[in-house]
């Protein structure tokens, strides 16, 4: 047993004394955090499009941070491609400022980023009975980059085998060619990004080629 009773008031004047110094301590810790925390989230992005002296092109190693689109299963443009001895994922992405601004208009911007992850497929690993799933080979990296002030033709090819850096794939390649005539969107194939297909025919952004050989002549 405690040897002095504490009076009501006694304990109410102890109690408020605490009370007003705790107060602004907690008010403090609390602005300090929230301080901390809006840094943390303003801290800006990597860039999407670096170059180096050179003019090679740096790896966005962030890329799975960006706008997934879509992925393609054993996709093929060419008619005379070479079978391969196994299945093939291509994971494509945009970076986010790209994506916010196709969405407001249909088009995309200078600075646009397309990265293709090219990952080997497997069926037996597991508990998988049927159908394949990405691996953690990744088998090839691309870029699609559009850089008005850089680039001749606005848009330009870039393939990363294995380093940090890349030149930039020569203009006689035909994925160019094939890209500007097929492209749904300004040389883009946006037909095989199912979000993004819709928004374009909405913006009326789809090219006139796309839709003769494609959609009959109308955007629907």
């Amino acid at each position: 047993m405690q040897g002095k009773v504490w009076r009501a008031p006694q304990i109410w004047r102890i109690l408020s004394g605490m009370m007003t110094y705790t107060k602004p301590l907690m008010l403090g810790l609390t602005l300090l955090f929230s301080v901390f925390g809006i840094q943390q989230n303003s801290r800006p992005r990597p860039a999407a499009l670096e170059y180096t002296s050179d003019n090679q092109m740096k790896l966005p190693e962030d890329y799975r941070e960006w706008v997934y689109l879509t992925t393609g299963f054993d996709m093929s443009y060419n008619p005379n491609a070479i079978q391969m001895d196994h299945h093939m994922f291509d994971n494509v992405f945009v970076n986010r400022e790209a994506y916010a601004s196709f969405l407001k208009t249909g088009t995309w911007p200078d600075k646009t980023v397309f990265m293709l992850e090219a990952r080997r497929a497997e069926s037996k690993g597991s508990i998988n009975l049927r159908g394949n799933f990405q691996t953690d080979d990744v088998m090839g990296l691309e870029v699609h980059v559009k850089d008005e002030s850089r680039l001749p033709g606005k848009w330009a090819f870039f393939a990363f085998r294995e380093k940090k850096t890349a030149n930039m794939i020569p203009t006689s390649e035909s994925c160019y060619s094939c890209h500007t005539e097929h492209g749904a969107v300004d040389s883009t194939f946006v037909q095989f990004y199912p979000t993004l297909l819709p928004v374009a025919r909405e913006k009326g952004t789809l090219t006139s080629s796309y839709q003769a050989s494609v959609e009959g002549g109308s955007s629907k």
